[in-house]
């Protein structure tokens, strides 16, 4: 991927210097009403660029830090999910301990007199 950056960036820069050496001639930039400045043609497209540039990685960041704030709100709701999770876990085991506590009901089923003809 590094190679890729590096070959898009060197296409780039190559066609800004050769752009360059062929737009020499001063034109005239406004920048508001009575202000107008003059400067070669490449280097207001290098400034334009770079203008350009910083106002993407400016993007870049903040689209960066939204999606950290986001992912910072669903963690807490996660983490709070998963507290109550462990509550209702050490209540249940809890529970189940209590019951192996209990004394267990005696299944007696001692044969009746009726059953024992049934059974001849």
């Amino acid at each position: 991927m590094r190679q890729i950056n590096f070959v898009v960036i060197f296409v780039i820069c190559l066609a800004l210097v050769l752009f360059g050496i062929e737009n020499t001639e001063p034109v005239p930039i406004k920048l508001v009403k009575g202000v107008q400045l003059q400067a070669p043609l490449s280097i207001e497209l290098i400034l334009a660029m770079g203008v350009g540039a910083v106002l993407a990685w400016v993007f870049s960041v903040w689209t960066r830090v939204q999606r950290l704030v986001e992912t910072g709100k669903e963690v807490k709701v996660r983490d709070t999910r998963i507290q109550e999770l462990e509550e209702d876990v050490e209540r249940y085991k809890a529970e189940i301990e209590q019951q192996r506590l209990l004394p267990a009901a005696k299944a007696t089923e001692e044969p009746t007199a009726e059953a024992e003809l049934l059974s001849k």
